[in-house]
């Protein structure tokens, strides 16, 4: 039965993520597009989009995948932390590959965010919820 939850969860996670990650890429898009317009800039909607699908992504998980009542800004401190991490390494690594090595850029990005997603799942139900998980009344 726990397994068939962990992969139920699994599951969930991946369908959010999938919704999150185009929420980042409309939001983004969006705002270089229209409201930003000049390449130099691209790390501002880039952010914005970033930010958004975090919130998004979490806020459905917290709810829907992990049914977790854990303090929301402890948890979310915990995500901003992971992010934090994340962000400035994955930046570091995708110019590096894509200017350096000259690696295509959808590789790289589609590489990126399948280390995101994973990394993220395992920091998501292992530190975030660890011991807050299906403790918010709701049924699975």
């Amino acid at each position: 039965m726990e397994d068939r939850k962990e992969l139920i969860r699994a599951v969930k996670f991946t369908l959010f993520s999938a919704s999150a990650g185009l929420i980042q890429i409309g939001v983004t898009f969006l705002i270089a597009h229209f409201l930003i317009p000049e390449d130099e800039l691209y790390w501002i909607p880039y952010l914005i989009g970033l930010v958004c699908s975090v919130v998004y992504n979490f806020t459905v998980n917290r709810k829907f995948t992990f049914h977790s009542a854990a303090n929301v800004p402890v948890a979310m401190a915990k995500v901003f932390a992971f992010y934090c991490v994340f962000t400035p390494l994955s930046t570091l690594w995708v110019r590096y590959f894509t200017e350096t090595l000259h690696w295509n850029e959808i590789v790289v990005q589609a590489g990126t965010m399948l280390i995101n997603f994973v990394t993220e799942y395992l920091f998501t139900r292992f530190v975030v919820f660890r011991n807050q998980i299906d403790n918010d009344g709701s049924v699975s």
